[in-house]
């Protein structure tokens, strides 16, 4: 509720603009390009993955969570718990290796602070760190940090390349790298502004904060909320239904070029036709007969009373100044533009 009167008027604007969009001069709706899929299919197979990722059976285990123990206990006693657990999952009562390393390291309150807040591998796994100087706890866990979100940015860049998505799709690079930048941005930040002592004063395992599980399920589902953004952008952009852009000059050439190729094909079978007719005796005198009888017809017609008021009533509802004002503006914009191309032809003549 904290957000929602920042939430909700943006996401009506952002609806209002696709309803906007959809209703444009440009805006035909068409199928989705080929390319376009393929980047969908990218970012969803990716977003799935990382909910999958996100669920804790993925998850590195938290030996206070899986023995119920407080953070106080004594560490005989956790490792106790620990290595029944390890009976009970693995019919085996034996510690691994990284268990006796945490078990060393759980002598100290900071380390078992630590732990909650990096998690068990680089507790264990640091050999030049020290809780004298917690810096280096970070910089250790940096680049497990950073190595997701290298490979969401390379799905993303993949995603929205234009030799996968086209150009429907390089449109959003930008911001896909922006957004993947600024959520890597926003875990280390919150990684490094992190109080460990915060669980200090905690006495249930309840009320423990389990800050690296926390943020791993934050890191995953960003990740899947950012891919399905794009894909939704993706479809409503490369769909003309959201953001549609006009075409280009050169698109706009073209296709009047292939409208006029069209219509001089069929003119070209018009003359055909008619050449074909007026060479055919027969032919001739049925057209010339047809047209003779049309205009009997149309005559009549045009004589009815209901016709020559309803011609009249017409002409009565239209401004003939403004169409003659119009004609005039059609008819001198087309002789400026031929006008325009004959003067081009004679410079290149006479260069």
């Amino acid at each position: 509720m904290t957000f929602g009167p920042l939430l909700i008027p943006k996401a009506l604007q952002i609806y209002r603009s696709i309803r906007a969009s959809s209703q444009g001069p440009h805006s035909r709706v068409r199928r989705v390009p080929p390319g376009v899929t393929r980047a969908r299919t990218i970012l969803w197979l990716f977003a799935i993955a990382s909910i999958i990722l996100s669920l804790p059976a993925f998850a590195p285990e938290n030996v206070f969570t899986l023995t119920q123990s407080r953070l106080q206990i004594p560490v005989g006693t956790l490792f106790t718990r620990l290595q029944g657990m390890r009976l009970l999952t693995t019919g085996q009562d034996v510690l691994t290796a990284r268990d006796e390393v945490l078990r060393n390291k759980f002598a100290s309150m900071t380390s078992r602070l630590l732990y909650l807040q990096y998690g068990p591998d680089v507790l264990a796994g640091c050999p030049f760190c020290s809780s004298d100087d917690l810096v280096t706890y970070f910089l250790y866990a940096l680049p497990s940090v950073l190595g997701p979100h290298i490979l969401h940015l390379a799905v993303l860049g993949l995603a929205t390349s234009g030799l996968v998505a086209g150009p429907e799709g390089a449109r959003w690079r930008m911001w896909a790298v922006i957004s993947g930048v600024m959520f890597a941005g926003l875990e280390v930040w919150r990684l490094a502004s992190y109080n460990h002592k915060l669980n200090a004063g905690t006495t249930r395992v309840e009320e423990l904060d389990a800050f690296h599980w926390n943020l791993r399920v934050f890191r995953w589902f960003g990740f899947a909320i950012i891919d399905a953004f794009f894909d939704a952008a993706l479809w409503l952009t490369s769909t003309n239904r959201w953001l549609v852009q006009p075409l280009s000059l050169s698109e706009r050439l073209e296709d009047s070029t292939r409208a006029v190729e069209m219509v001089k094909g069929k003119l070209s079978m018009l003359g055909a036709v008619k050449n074909t007719v007026m060479r055919d005796r027969g032919l001739r005198e049925r057209n010339e007969a047809y047209w003779t009888n049309e205009g009997v017809v149309m005559g009549e017609v045009s004589e009815e009373r209901e016709v020559v008021e309803g011609m009249n009533q017409a002409m009565g509802r239209m401004d003939l100044t403004t169409l003659e004002e119009q004609a005039a503006g059609m008819a001198d914009s087309v002789v400026a533009v031929m006008n325009a191309g004959i003067i081009n032809a004679v410079k290149e003549r006479a260069g």
